[in-house]
C-alpha cells in the first residue's frame, strides 16, 4: 500500500526536512485519499530514480523519484559494492567532489562516509570546486572512482550524482547496469556501514590542476586581450580567474550579479549559456567595457561558452562554431592524435581533420564516449563541450577550454582579426556547415515517446526540400556505435538530422546540419567574404525549411 511504503521511507531518511516533509504528505493523502497530496505521493513512489551512464538527476526532495540522503546513500553503497566486487580493495580510493547546489554537500558527506564504511579511502575536495577538478582529481590521485554531486545546468530544485571510474571518464554500459543492480540489492539504510567522513584534500589538489590548465596556452604568444567571464552563479570563477593570471592573461571582467556561488541562480531562469536571457547581463558588460569576448562557464564549470561582437551587437557562437575555432587551431599547432566528436555535433570537425592528416572518430552523445576514443587529441560536443586536454582531464572541461579560447582571440587580435574573421576562413576552405536545433521541453514525457514513435512509423521522405536518402534507427547500433535511442536521417547535399531524448532533462533533441559549398564564381567577382556570406544566407534558409518540416513529422 502507498501509505505504508510512504512512511516506512520516513522511518528511515535521516534527514529532518525530507522526512517532514514526507509525513505531512502522508498526512494530507489519509485526509483527502482523491486530492492533491496523494497525486503528489504517488509520483513520488511511482519507481526510482533511475541509474545510468549519467548517474543520477532529479528534484530534490523526499521519495524513491527525487535526490534526497536516501537515494545516495543508496547509490554510494551500490557504487562501493561494485567497486569491491571489481577487485578493489582495502586502501584503494574514491574521490568526492561537490558543487554548491542545494544539499551537495550533504550528499558529498553521506557518500564519504558510505565509502569508508565500506573499507574504501574517501578523498573529499575541499570545498564546491569544478566537475573537472574532480575529473583530474581521479587520475592524479591515482583513485579507483570518483564522484561528483552536481546537477551541471539544470534548474535550482535539481541536483545530481555523476559517477567517473578509474581511468577518469565517465561511466559507460554495463558498469552503470552493474552499479544500478548493487544499489538494488542494498537493504535497509539502518544495515549500511557508515564511517568516518573521509579525508578532505588540501589545496595541493587544487594548485596542481590550475598548474596544468595554466601550462597549456603558448607562454610566448601575445596577451593583449580584453575579456568578460560569467561563472553564471557556479563554482567556476575563483579558479577560471586564477587560470587566467597564472597564464597571463589580464583579470577578466566578471559579471558581478554572477560572479558568487548561489544555487538558487536569481539572475536566470535556467542557469545554462544555451537559455535565451542567460548570456544577457555578461553581453551587456561586453559592450560597456569595449570587450574583446565574452566567456561562461555553466554551475559546475565543465562547458564553456562565446560570445562575440559583430554588425549587430553580441552573438552567441554556437557550440560547433566553438568546436571547430578549437579544433582548427589545435591542428595549425600540429597537434597530434585523433580528433573526435559526437554524432550530433557538425561533420566539420572530421572533415578539418582528415584534409590535415589527422584520424577522426564519431562517437554516440556524450563525453564518456568522447573521452574515450583511443589516442585521443581534442575532443568536443555541440552542448558547449570541449575537451583539450586529455592527458589531463578525460571529460569535458570548460576552464581549459576557456583559456584556449582566450589564447586564439589574442593571438587573432595580434594579427587584426577576431574569432569570427577565423570562422569564415574554415567556411571559405570547407564550405559553410550550418548547424541549429529544434528542441522541445516537455511535462509530459510520452510526447517524447509518442514524436520518436511516429517518426519510426512514418519517416519522412524529404526534408526542407532535400530528399531523405538514408534512415538510420541507432536502437540497434552500427558497425562503429553502439545502441542508443536515436534516429539519423542523411539528407541530400550533405545535410543531416539526428534525433533524440535527452540523457539528462525532459526534452526531444532534434539536431540539424546542412552543408552549401562555396560558389566559386561569387568568390572570383566579389571575394571570399561576400562568398560565405551568400553561403550563409543560403544555409540559414535551408536550416529554416528542415526544422518546420521536422516539427511537422514528429507531430509537434
Amino acid at each position: 500500500m502507498l501509505l505504508d511504503r510512504a512512511r516506512a521511507w520516513a522511518a528511515e531518511d535521516p534527514d529532518e526536512q525530507t522526512r517532514a516533509e514526507l509525513e505531512a504528505l502522508v498526512a494530507a493523502a489519509e485526509a483527502e485519499p482523491e486530492g492533491q497530496a496523494a497525486a503528489d505521493l504517488a509520483e513520488r513512489f511511482s519507481g526510482t530514480l533511475e541509474f545510468g551512464t549519467a548517474g543520477l538527476r532529479g528534484a530534490l526532495g523526499a521519495g524513491p523519484m527525487r535526490m534526497n540522503r536516501v537515494v545516495v546513500t543508496r547509490a554510494a553503497a551500490g557504487l562501493a559494492a561494485y567497486l569491491r566486487a571489481q577487485g578493489a580493495g582495502d586502501g584503494d580510493a574514491v574521490v568526492i567532489g561537490y558543487d554548491a547546489r542545494h544539499n551537495s554537500d550533504v550528499f558529498a558527506r553521506d557518500t564519504a562516509e558510505v565509502v569508508t564504511g565500506a573499507g574504501l579511502r574517501a578523498l573529499v575536495l575541499p570545498r564546491p570546486l569544478p566537475t573537472p577538478v574532480l575529473a583530474f582529481a581521479i587520475r592524479h590521485l591515482g583513485c579507483v572512482a570518483g564522484v561528483m554531486v552536481t546537477a551541471s545546468h539544470n534548474p535550482p530544485q535539481d541536483n545530481g550524482y555523476k559517477v567517473y571510474l578509474g581511468d577518469g571518464s565517465q561511466i559507460v554500459p554495463p558498469a552503470d547496469s552493474g552499479i544500478a543492480a548493487e544499489i538494488e540489492a542494498v537493504g535497509a539504510l539502518a544495515d549500511v556501514p557508515r564511517g568516518a567522513g573521509g579525508e578532505v584534500l588540501g589545496e595541493e589538489l587544487l594548485e596542481a590542476y590550475l598548474d596544468a590548465v595554466a601550462s597549456l596556452p603558448d607562454p610566448a604568444g601575445p596577451r593583449d586581450v580584453r575579456v568578460v567571464y560569467t561563472p553564471m552563479h557556479g563554482v567556476g570563477g575563483t579558479t577560471l580567474v586564477e587560470a587566467l593570471r597564472r597564464a597571463g592573461f589580464p583579470a577578466p571582467h566578471v559579471v558581478p550579479a554572477q560572479a558568487d556561488p548561489d544555487p538558487d541562480f536569481p539572475t536566470v531562469g535556467f542557469p545554462n549559456p544555451e537559455e535565451p536571457g542567460a548570456m544577457d547581463l555578461a553581453m551587456a558588460l561586453a559592450a560597456e567595457v569595449d570587450a574583446d569576448l565574452v566567456v561562461a562557464n555553466d554551475p559546475d564549470a565543465d562547458r564553456c561558452a562565446v560570445a562575440v561582437p559583430d554588425l549587430h551587437g553580441w552573438r552567441m557562437l554556437r557550440g560547433d562554431e566553438v568546436g571547430a575555432l578549437l579544433g582548427d587551431f589545435l591542428l595549425r599547432q600540429g597537434k597530434e592524435g585523433v580528433y573526435a566528436a559526437s554524432i550530433v555535433s557538425s561533420s566539420l570537425l572530421g572533415r578539418m581533420a582528415v584534409s590535415r592528416g589527422r584520424a577522426y572518430a564519431e562517437t554516440l552523445t556524450g563525453f564518456k564516449w568522447i573521452a574515450r576514443v583511443d589516442g585521443l587529441a581534442f575532443g568536443y560536443e555541440e552542448a558547449l563541450g570541449y575537451c583539450v586536454a586529455p592527458d589531463q582531464v578525460r571529460d569535458k572541461d570548460g576552464v581549459s577550454a576557456a583559456l584556449r579560447v582566450v589564447e586564439l582571440a589574442a593571438l587573432l587580435k595580434a594579427e587584426g582579426r577576431t574569432l569570427t574573421d577565423r570562422l569564415d576562413e574554415i567556411a571559405a576552405e570547407h564550405g559553410v556547415h550550418a548547424t541549429d536545433q529544434l528542441s522541445v521541453r516537455v511535462t509530459d514525457l510520452a510526447v517524447i515517446r509518442e514524436a520518436m514513435a511516429t517518426l519510426r512509423s512514418q519517416p519522412p521522405v524529404e526534408l526542407g526540400g532535400l530528399a531523405v536518402e538514408e534512415v538510420e534507427d541507432l536502437t540497434q547500433g552500427t558497425a562503429s556505435l553502439p545502441p542508443t535511442d536515436g534516429l539519423r536521417y542523411r539528407l541530400a547535399e550533405g545535410a543531416r538530422v539526428v534525433v533524440r531524448p535527452s540523457g539528462t532533462e525532459p526534452k526531444l533533441k532534434c539536431y540539424l546540419e546542412v552543408v552549401v559549398p562555396i560558389d566559386e564564381a561569387t568568390r572570383a567577382d566579389e571575394g571570399a567574404e561576400a562568398a560565405v556570406g551568400a553561403a550563409r544566407i543560403v544555409a540559414a534558409q535551408r536550416l529554416d525549411r528542415i526544422r518546420t518540416d521536422l516539427a511537422h513529422a514528429a507531430g509537434l
